[in-house]
C-alpha cells in the first residue's frame, strides 16, 4: 500500500516538471519579441519628425510645411532624392536610410528581423516577423499633426503575437542631425 501511495505521489510530481519544461521556452519567445518590439521602437523614435524631408535644403528653418524647399515630409520614404537624382530610401539603406519617423509610416513590415546596419536577416531570428505602423494621433493636448502614434507589432514562432506602442512629438521640429 506504502508503494502504491509514494509511486501516485511521484507520478504527480512528475508530471508537474513535465508541464513545466514544456512551458519553459514561452517566456524566452515571449522575451526575444519584446526585444525585437523595443529596438524597433527606439530606431523609430531616434528619428526627426520635422516639417520637411531632413534632406531638404530649408529643414532646420521652416516653422511649418509651407516653408520646405520641396515637398513637405509625408508618411512614407521618399521614392527618390530632390531633386530626382537617386535611388529610393530604404530602412538599411547605406546611400538613403531612413531620415524622418515618418519613413516608416504608414505601415512597414519587416520578415525576416534583419540587421539595420546590413540588411542581412539576423541568424536564429527566423521565425519572426514585425511591423511598424505610423500614423497621426492627438495626445492630451497636443494635435494630431503634431504628435504621432508608433506601434510595433512582432509575431513570434506559432500564433504568439506582441504589440508595443509608444508616442513622437514634434518637440524640436527644425532638429535635423
Amino acid at each position: 500500500m506504502f508503494i502504491i501511495i509514494v509511486g501516485i505521489g511521484v507520478a504527480g510530481i512528475l508530471l508537474v516538471f513535465s508541464v513545466t519544461t514544456k512551458a519553459s521556452a514561452d517566456p524566452l519567445i515571449r522575451k526575444q519579441m519584446l526585444a525585437i518590439a523595443e529596438a524597433l521602437m527606439e530606431e523609430v523614435q531616434a528619428k526627426p519628425f520635422t516639417y520637411c524631408d531632413p534632406d531638404d535644403t530649408n529643414a532646420s528653418t521652416t516653422p511649418d510645411t509651407a516653408g520646405c524647399a520641396a515637398a513637405a515630409e509625408n508618411p512614407g520614404p521618399e521614392a527618390v532624392d530632390t531633386p530626382p537624382t537617386g535611388p529610393a530610401e530604404t530602412r538599411a539603406g547605406t546611400v538613403r536610410p531612413f531620415d524622418n519617423v515618418n519613413d516608416f509610416g504608414p505601415s512597414l513590415t519587416i520578415n525576416p528581423i534583419t540587421d539595420l546596419t546590413t540588411g542581412t536577416p539576423i541568424g536564429g531570428l527566423g521565425a519572426y516577423s514585425a511591423n511598424i505602423a505610423v500614423a497621426g494621433s492627438a495626445l492630451g493636448g497636443i494635435v494630431a499633426a503634431e504628435s504621432l502614434l508608433i506601434t510595433v507589432t512582432v509575431d513570434g514562432p506559432g500564433s504568439e503575437s506582441l504589440v508595443l506602442q509608444g508616442y513622437r512629438t514634434r518637440y524640436a521640429p527644425k532638429a535635423v542631425p
